[in-house]
């Protein structure tokens, strides 16, 4: 009976084949017309990288020329631009790939180390601070910037200004009645991503400088962090508020202590989470362009600021920016391809809840 279906049906099909075989099926037209669709859509994406590609092989007469496309066809490629990149410019080249690849990583993985926890935290423990005491607490911080401007030592003003918040506390601290809640905690931290970069950089510069770390990895690092601090909490607080809490309750149960149902339980069931977040905000870091602007130079210069330096006086070199810019796309590439799997589960759980 079954085989004598499956005939009837390919009759049909042979029969009509503009006709779906099934609901959850597309027509040949239908398909032909989506993959003409997408194969479109494909080399508008692909064609600014097969450019960048070329350019990298071209000499600078040629790319003055104008426009030209197939190489061994319109032009006679050449190796001129990979070997000033890679030969004469070797150590300029190497120091600043090196400084993104460290400033990068430690960034992306102090934020999500902080962030994390403090996405975990802001999910599983009620969290009551008051708007008083937190108000206090600023006073308390102008009272000490005051006095370090005033000539006293930074830790004794550090000591008078925390003797005056537990004073003030205690004095005056139960009487405060409105207090914040978690979510109200995770809007604030949020909304610090909010605020464009340009608005804090010259306070973060001269920060660094009076502590002596411009020009430094460190610098770029604590930057880095802070500013991609809010986007891990963002991301793993909804990442973490659909993880099954029976499993915690069991562990707690069981005897296990918080840090440990965190590490054993939590973490393993939110690694594609954590994999896409870490993407994201080293995407985040690698490009970043502006903070490094300010708080860098020969030394801590990262491949962004690289890039842009190849727009001299002699105007855009388009044919070594192109070296520069496959050199520091490809990582980014190579590693969401080879994640691609793990990105998506942890891009996509969630977003239909049983």
């Amino acid at each position: 009976m079954s085989s004598e279906v499956s005939q009837r049906l390919r009759k049909r099909a042979v029969r009509h084949p503009l006709r779906r075989r099934s609901i959850k099926d597309l027509s040949p037209l239908g398909k032909l017309v989506a993959y003409l669709i997408l194969g479109s859509w494909a080399l508008v994406v692909l064609f600014p990288l097969y450019w960048l590609a070329i350019t990298s092989f071209k000499l600078p007469i040629q790319v003055n020329k104008g426009p030209v496309y197939l190489p061994f066809v319109d032009f006679h490629p050449s190796l001129d631009a990979w070997h000033y990149i890679f030969v004469d410019l070797r150590d300029d080249t190497l120091r600043p790939y090196v400084n993104s690849v460290v400033v990068a990583v430690g960034s992306s993985a102090l934020a999500m180390l902080f962030g994390s926890a403090a996405a975990y935290a802001l999910i599983r423990f009620p969290y009551r601070p008051r708007l008083g005491v937190i108000g206090l607490f600023a006073g308390c911080l102008v009272l000490a910037a005051v006095l370090i401007g005033f000539g006293v030592s930074p830790p004794l003003a550090i000591v008078v200004a925390a003797a005056c918040f537990a004073l003030l506390v205690g004095a005056v601290g139960h009487r405060f009645k409105r207090a914040l809640s978690n979510r109200d905690i995770a809007f604030w931290m949020i909304s610090q991503r909010i605020l464009p970069p340009v608005a804090v950089v010259i306070p973060i510069y001269v920060l660094f400088q009076h502590v002596g770390l411009l020009d430094t990895r460190t610098a770029l690092v604590i930057t880095y962090a802070a500013t991609n601090l809010p986007i891990v909490v963002w991301l793993m607080r909804d990442y973490f508020n659909r993880l099954p809490w029976e499993l915690e309750e069991a562990a707690f149960v069981d005897g296990a202590s918080t840090f440990r149902v965190f590490r054993s339980f939590t973490l393993p069931l939110s690694m594609p989470g954590l994999v896409a977040t870490f993407l994201i905000v080293f995407v985040f870091a690698w490009n970043e362009y502006l903070l490094a602007l300010f708080l860098s130079s020969a030394n801590a210069q990262t491949l962004p600021l690289t890039v842009a330096a190849q727009n001299a006086t002699r105007g855009p070199q388009w044919w070594y920016m192109s070296v520069l810019i496959q050199i520091m796309i490809l990582p980014v590439i190579a590693l969401a391809i080879g994640l691609e799997r793990v990105i998506s589960r942890g891009l996509l759980v969630g977003a239909v809840k049983g």
